[in-house]
C-alpha cells in the first residue's frame, strides 16, 4: 500500500493540475484600435506597431493567445478585474493606472505635440488667386449694384433741380449720382457734385452713415481674419496655446494637459474629427500624442496639417496586465530583446515612415 507521504504528494500535485492546465490555455490579449499601434484591416487581420511586437513577444515566451477586440473603457476594466490576461495597445503609463493593474517594461517613449492648419503661400500667385477668385468678383458686383442703385435714387431727386451736376441724357445722369455715391462711400468728398434738394438731402445722409457702417464692417473682418491666422501661426510651443482655442479628445493625457493649463478646449469624439476641426478652422489647433497624429496626419494627403517639432510631457507605452500576473516578467524581458533589434526599428518606419 502506498504510504501516507505518497498519498499527500499525489494531492498536492492533483491540486495544481487546474492551475498547470490554466497556464498553458491560450492567452485572452486584449485590443482596441489606436491607429497605428492598433489597426484592422478590410480582411478582419490585426496589425500595428503594439501588434506586431505582441506576436513577437508571445512567440518568444512559448504562448498561444486570442484577441478580445474591446472598447478602451472596457479594456481597462478587465484588465483591472483580470477576465483578459493582457492589455495591447497604446497605453500611457501612469501613477493611477499603475494602482489598477500591472505595467509590462515600456516599449515606446513618445508625448504631446501641437498640430497647426496648413501654412499659407504667402507670394504673389496667392495674392492674385484671391483677387481673381469668385467670392471677390462675387463683393464687388454687389457694392457695384448698390452704388448704381443709390446714385439712381439721388437722379431722380436732383435730375431738375440741380442739372448742372445731375443732368443730361439719363445714362449720363446716372452715371453722376454713381460717382457721387462712390465717392461719398469712401470718404473721399472730392465737392464737385452734392445734392441740393431736399430728398437728395436726406438720401445722402442715409448713405454717409450706412456707408461708414459697411466700410467699418469690411474692415474688422478683415482684421479679424488677420488676427485669427497670425494665432495659429504664431503657436510655437505650449506656452502660446494660452488664446487659442485647442481641439482634444476628453480623458486623454491631451485632455489633462490642456486642464491643468487652463487652455480653453472642445472635446472631439475621434483624433480624425479633431484634426478636421482645425482644417475647418472650427479650432486653432490640437494637442495629442505625436505618434498617433503623425499617423494621421500622413492619411489626410495634400491637405496636411503643420505638425510642430518637438514633444512635451512626456509619455511611455506599455502593455497592461492584472495586478501581480506571473506574465510580467517573461513579457517585460521578451520585450526588452525585441526593442533592442533592427527588427523593432523596421516595424516602427513601417508604419511611422523614416
Amino acid at each position: 500500500m502506498p504510504s501516507r507521504k505518497c498519498l499527500l504528494c499525489l494531492a498536492f500535485l492533483l491540486s495544481f493540475c487546474p492551475w498547470l492546465q490554466a497556464q498553458e490555455s491560450a492567452l485572452k490579449v486584449g485590443i482596441t484600435e489606436v491607429p497605428p499601434f492598433v489597426m484592422q484591416t478590410e480582411q478582419g487581420e490585426w496589425e500595428g506597431i503594439s501588434v506586431d511586437l505582441w506576436r513577437s513577444v508571445a512567440d518568444g515566451i512559448g504562448r498561444d493567445f486570442e484577441w478580445v477586440p474591446l472598447s478602451f473603457r472596457e479594456l481597462l476594466t478587465q484588465v483591472e478585474n483580470g477576465d483578459i490576461d493582457v492589455a495591447v495597445g497604446a497605453l500611457t503609463m501612469t501613477a493611477s493606472r499603475e494602482e489598477q493593474f500591472d505595467f509590462s517594461h515600456p516599449f515606446y517613449q513618445t508625448g504631446l505635440s501641437i498640430a497647426l492648419p496648413p501654412k499659407p503661400e504667402n507670394n504673389v500667385w496667392t495674392s492674385l488667386k484671391a483677387l481673381v477668385s469668385w467670392e471677390f468678383f462675387s463683393v464687388v458686383l454687389s457694392l457695384a449694384a448698390l452704388l448704381m442703385a443709390v446714385g439712381a435714387i439721388v437722379w431722380l431727386f436732383e435730375r431738375r433741380r440741380n442739372p448742372e451736376q445731375f443732368g443730361g441724357s439719363t445714362e449720363r445722369g446716372i452715371g453722376a449720382g454713381f460717382w457721387w455715391a462712390a465717392v461719398t462711400m469712401t470718404t473721399v468728398g472730392y465737392g464737385d457734385k452734392a445734392p441740393v434738394t431736399l430728398g437728395g438731402r436726406l438720401v445722402a445722409l442715409v448713405w454717409m452713415f450706412a456707408a461708414l457702417i459697411m466700410v467699418a464692417s469690411f474692415t474688422a473682418a478683415i482684421t479679424s481674419s488677420l488676427t485669427v491666422s497670425n494665432l495659429q501661426h504664431q503657436i510655437n510651443g505650449p506656452d502660446d496655446l494660452r488664446n487659442a482655442v485647442v481641439a482634444t479628445i476628453d480623458k486623454t493625457a491631451s485632455a489633462q494637459f490642456l486642464e491643468e493649463r487652463r487652455v480653453k478646449s472642445r472635446s472631439y469624439p475621434s483624433l480624425e474629427t479633431a484634426m478636421r476641426s482645425v482644417l475647418t478652422g472650427e479650432t486653432d489647433a490640437i494637442v495629442y500624442d505625436r505618434p498617433l497624429l503623425r499617423y494621421r496626419n500622413q492619411a489626410l494627403g495634400e491637405t496636411r496639417l503643420t505638425l510642430l517639432p518637438g514633444v512635451f510631457r512626456e509619455q511611455l507605452y506599455a502593455f497592461a496586465m492584472p495586478e501581480g500576473s506571473p506574465l510580467r516578467g517573461p513579457v517585460s524581458q521578451e520585450i526588452l530583446q525585441v526593442t533592442e533589434t533592427a527588427d523593432w526599428r523596421a516595424i516602427n518606419e513601417l508604419y511611422l515612415g523614416d
